[in-house]
């Protein structure tokens, strides 16, 4: 009859497994240590096992191994009560499981189970919570990564759907001028309103479908735009008001890394939208993006006025803001700098040098 209480674990590990989505690891890690202890208790009272008693002795073995992968996983898969109670069982059976056997006797023996089962027990916890400890850096991590990654479709968001809208907002000016002067010409600047407005739900879609992708461990993105792109942009300015881009950007420059190129189209993107936005009078818009050695100089430059003081304001980058503020901290982390100012009596300039090598 004993012999047969050595099936008893096995058999409810097996079961609870089964049932391990509805009541959790803990749950079946803590029953099967209960279950030990109380087979260890029924050997005691029909009857210890004996040296010759082989196949409980080798049914035993496998009893322990699996109390000790439980005790791994249910440290590994919740930190709290109900763990810590689950090991301490799990603990107690291991200990006690020397204790079937009849050359167990007297308080030396005694000493000796809890050491036994120390001995066993101890790697199982301490790989259980090495295992655990992994297991929330990697949530960490992946959270850090979404949040930064949502951050910076944010910046997309604020950098490419508000040029846009600022573009439909002068054309829209522009278009109720020429409306009942010249229809003709009216007509062709709602098209390009049209287009604007297109141009920018498809941005602000691609940035919620993004947005919303979380079950994977972060949005995938597709490539930036970058320094090929700039002669569309400035196209697309131009033709959005009375005011003349003067590009200077040769569009073969090889060696220059993704990242620089995109930072570089951004910067151009965000001069022009505060030219829209804050010096509307401007007649001529230079922008040059040029290669000086081992750096890449980004100028924009415009003939009537700009943002008030100069750069990104202090509480704006101390915030995170969008804007000059954002790019500046963009720049900064590739190892460059960036500033803004007053160019001559009414212009606005802004510079930003971003080093190509040993970033």
């Amino acid at each position: 009859m004993s012999q047969i209480l050595s099936l008893a674990v096995p058999v409810a590990v097996l079961l609870g497994w089964a049932l391990r989505t509805r009541h959790g690891v803990v749950a079946v890690a803590g029953a099967a240590g209960a279950i030990s202890v109380a087979a260890t208790v029924g050997v005691w009272a029909a009857g210890r096992w004996v040296e010759a008693d082989r196949w409980p002795g080798v049914v035993g073995l496998v009893e322990l191994a699996l109390l000790l992968l439980l005790l791994l996983l249910a440290l590994r898969a919740e930190d709290g009560r109900r763990s810590a109670a689950a090991a301490w069982t799990i603990g107690g059976a291991v200990a006690l499981w020397p204790s079937r056997f009849e050359a167990v006797a007297g308080p030396g023996d005694t000493l000796a189970l809890f050491g036994f089962g120390s001995v066993f027990a101890l790697p199982a916890v301490l790989a259980g919570l090495y295992l655990r400890r992994l297991d929330e850096t990697r949530r960490r991590s992946v959270a850090a990564a979404r949040r930064a990654q949502r951050l910076e479709l944010a910046h997309d968001l604020h950098d490419f759907v508000a040029h846009d809208v600022s573009g439909m907002v002068a054309q829209a000016q522009a278009g109720m001028v020429l409306a009942a002067s010249d229809p003709v010409r009216a007509a062709a600047l709602f098209e390009r309103i049209e287009k604007a407005g297109l141009q920018a739900l498809a941005s602000l879609d691609r940035t919620v479908h993004l947005l919303r992708g979380e079950d994977t461990d972060g949005p995938e993105r597709g490539p930036q735009p970058g320094l090929a792109e700039l002669g569309s942009l400035t196209d697309r300015f131009a033709e959005s008001g009375g005011t003349t881009v003067r590009l200077d950007a040769p569009a073969d420059q090889p060696g220059i890394p993704r990242e620089v190129a995109a930072t570089a189209y951004r910067i151009v993107v965000e001069a022009l939208t505060n030219v829209r936005r804050h010096a509307p009078d401007a007649r001529v818009v230079d922008v040059r993006v040029r290669r000086e050695g081992r750096r890449l100089e980004v100028v924009v430059q415009n003939d009537g006025g700009g943002p008030q003081p100069s750069g990104p304001r202090l509480g704006e980058a101390r915030r995170g803001g969008s804007g000059l503020a954002g790019l500046a901290a963009r720049v900064e982390a590739l190892g460059g700098s960036l500033a803004s100012g007053r160019a001559g009596a009414d212009g606005w300039r802004v510079t930003a040098t971003m080093p190509l090598e040993d970033r």
